[in-house]
């Protein structure tokens, strides 16, 4: 079935969230007098849900989790959100998938307060049918039950849906809902991380996004 619903990841995917939240991962160890990895040896955190990211970092109890998220998100609110910028070429590629009437949303792990504002701020809103986040609380932060969500909500068919971001998180959020997907080799995830998730789609830039939505061309995983 041709593609009418396209939802895009947010970091990784639309914007390069790198310093902002790297910077918001160290200040939360920081903050909690644990050692401080550099910015490169925590890109394997962008895209991936909070709590799973500091279960990995810090190996404690609940309560330490917690702290380290309240830590981090008092330093993002701040600051990293502001740190971040659109990855060359999306505005362009919305812009047109907009022109050819396809209908566009945000589908993040990222809260919905915070997405809602970096997407205004950057200049992105007037693309999008409407931005899907998670709760502060953690509800929908879980790619399966986000996609589901937004599904629902907006009484859209998987079949004819796609879901397009950068990390492994994406792709079995979308393949559990029946939903085909794109991967995308310019964020945050590897290669061989988007072909064992099952992307059905792997790209290298934004542009190629118009060769399947558009122009029907049917992209092999490389």
């Amino acid at each position: 079935m041709a593609i009418e619903n396209i939802f895009f990841d947010l970091d990784g995917t639309l914007t390069d969230s790198k310093i902002g939240m790297t910077k918001s991962i160290q200040y939360a160890l920081k903050k909690l007098g644990r050692s401080v990895p550099v910015t490169d040896d925590l890109i394997w955190c962008i895209g991936a849900p909070l709590k799973e990211i500091f279960m990995k970092l810090l190996e404690s109890d609940e309560a330490i989790i917690e702290k380290a998220v309240t830590f981090y998100r008092e330093y993002f609110k701040e600051k990293g959100k502001f740190e971040n910028e659109v990855y060359s070429g999306i505005p362009e590629v919305l812009y047109k998938l907009n022109k050819y009437g396809f209908n566009l949303f945000v589908a993040t792990a990222k809260p919905y307060v915070f997405a809602i504002e970096i997407v205004t701020r950057l200049g992105l809103l007037k693309f999008f049918r409407a931005v899907y986040g998670s709760e502060l609380s953690g509800n929908l932060m879980d790619k399966v039950e986000l996609i589901a969500y937004i599904l629902k909500k907006e009484k859209i068919p998987a079949s004819n849906t796609i879901m397009i971001g950068d990390r492994e998180y994406d792709i079995i959020g979308a393949k559990k809902n029946g939903v085909r997907s794109i991967g995308l080799t310019y964020g945050y995830g590897t290669k061989e991380e988007l072909i064992q998730s099952g992307a059905d789609f792997i790209i290298d830039s934004p542009e190629e996004i118009i060769d399947i939505a558009i122009n029907k061309k049917v992209l092999k995983k490389r």
